[in-house]
């Protein structure tokens, strides 16, 4: 036994010298800093997925603007100065947007690729999100989503009149979206979306049994024979399922997997975008009565009166947008919480151009963003961990845009949607739910937080690279129904 374990060991040892001596990559002349790590094929990921912001910070103070970190099989070269990040926008050439986002979506959702070079399908699903959800499409949802948020506030689960109801935030923010939606499996989907980061990360979903099961009963509530039977679908749903009838050769559960993946990417960012803008707004009573105010005022312009006979609010697209200071608040909200990553994959060896200095890239590694080092640098944004409410306004109360850094203007200050071609194309709805969600809130409901002192609760890093982080645990809050 003894002998045995001895060999094991000697055998890991040398597998290990191995790869030190001959399987880390080797830095050429003309490539970025590198950092191969110490861990055979997981390389930085254990200290990167630790806490990415710090590490990153910490390899910038080391190599400077741009470095190359080895993580979990692959080769990301970090830029970190902003005043670059358009050289990244410029190489479409040599850059693809596209491989990272279509292998991760078959890995996570179970779907086969969405890619149309691999033949399975010829939709142009970029192009689909765009129709969609902007434009004309836009006003169609906003007018869906102001109805359906107020059935579930004031008939579907409201409190009785005069009466507290204590819950926590986030599984109210949850809640009305996910039912807003008119969804009936909000379970399914939290049990999902728990160990998404580790799927995207590479890990097969088999290892979860549970949120395996959930994943194919969220796909099995989305099979086109069960859309069939809903009422009122969206402009988004009824395309994509003609899109899929005939352009796709996906079998009837690839494609409701398919929407499986789009029901996460309409939910996993806007329910805790939604949670950060109403925690700090309850934690910030200036905020609170400067965002009230603003409904108010755009409520009594359009004619709006608030009462609880069944007659709802209506508020458009353009009496939303007219709400700078909401605007303001959501993008200081998500500002403080976004951990999104831009990423490109290198079609080929190329030479990426910077401002003053270029770098040889391999084919297949990624060239990748973090804009929260942006987010949260304080020659940008003064005091970088304090929540502000009006940093996003200017002396006249309208959207401020101009940020600088070293005394020049930034072209990007502000990316939780991600940048070029591939931001979201579902942000406009988002940052439009939201608005309306709070629009609603400020209108029938009184609230509080149960504890005036609690601390704001940490992020959960797990979902670094995501997009917006959960909270590491939710908060107590009050409401009850205006008289």
């Amino acid at each position: 036994m003894f002998l045995t374990s001895w060999i094991l060991g000697a055998a890991v040892i040398l597998c290990c010298v191995s790869w030190f001596l001959l399987g880390r990559r080797r830095r050429r002349q003309g490539e970025p800093p590198l950092e191969n790590g110490f861990l055979p094929y997981l390389g930085c990921a254990l200290k990167f997925g630790a806490n990415p912001l710090e590490f990153l910070k910490e390899k910038q103070k080391k190599h400077g603007h741009i470095f190359t970190c080895h993580v979990a099989g692959k080769y990301i070269h970090f830029l970190t100065d902003p005043f670059s990040y358009h050289a990244l926008m410029r190489q479409g050439k040599h850059l693809d947007w596209k491989k990272f986002h279509f292998a991760t979506s078959a890995k996570a959702f179970g779907h086969g690729s969405i890619d149309p070079a691999e033949g399975n399908t010829t939709e142009n699903f970029h192009q689909t999100f765009i129709r969609t959800l902007q434009g004309n499409a836009l006003d169609a949802l906003i007018e869906a989503m102001m109805e359906n948020l107020q059935y579930v506030m004031l008939q579907s689960r409201a409190p009785k009149p005069n009466t507290w109801v204590t819950e926590g935030l986030y599984t109210f923010c949850c809640q009305e979206t996910e039912r807003a939606h008119i969804l009936n499996a909000l379970e399914n989907f939290k049990e999902f979306d728990k160990i998404f980061p580790a799927l995207v990360a590479g890990l097969p979903i088999h290892l979860f049994k549970s949120a395996h099961s959930a994943r194919e009963k969220l796909g099995e509530a989305l099979l086109h024979k069960n859309l069939l039977k809903r009422d009122n679908l969206s402009e988004l749903v009824t395309l994509r399922m003609f899109l899929n009838d005939t352009l796709s050769t996906f079998d009837d559960m690839e494609k409701a997997k398919t929407h499986v993946a789009v029901l996460w990417a309409s939910q996993a960012n806007t329910i805790p975008a939604t949670f950060w803008t109403l925690f700090y707004l309850l934690k910030s009573p200036e905020a609170m009565r400067a965002a009230t105010k603003e409904v108010q005022s755009v409520l009594e312009s359009a004619e709006e009166s608030i009462s609880l006979d069944g007659k709802y609010i209506s508020l458009n697209r353009k009496q939303l947008d007219n709400m700078p200071i909401l605007d303001s608040i959501i993008k200081e909200a998500m500002r403080l919480s976004s951990a999104s990553m831009t990423f490109r994959v290198a079609k080929e060896d190329f030479s990426l151009h910077l401002e003053n200095d270029f770098y040889n890239i391999r084919k297949d590694d990624v060239v990748a963003l973090y804009p929260q080092l942006l987010h949260f640098d304080p020659e940008i944004y003064s005091d970088p961990l304090t929540f502000k409410y009006d940093r996003f306004l200017n002396e006249k109360g309208e959207e401020k845009t101009d940020f600088y850094r070293n005394g020049r203007k930034l072209k990007y200050y502000y990316m939780p949607f991600g940048t070029g071609i591939a931001k979201c194309p579902g942000r406009l709805f988002a940052v439009h739910e939201i608005k309306q969600f709070l629009a609603l809130i400020f209108s029938y409901f009184e609230i509080e937080l149960v504890d005036s002192s609690v601390k704001c609760p940490s992020l959960d890093q797990s979902r670094a690279g995501l997009g917006i982080l959960q909270p590491s645990n939710d908060i107590d809050f009050r409401y009850r129904l205006k008289c």
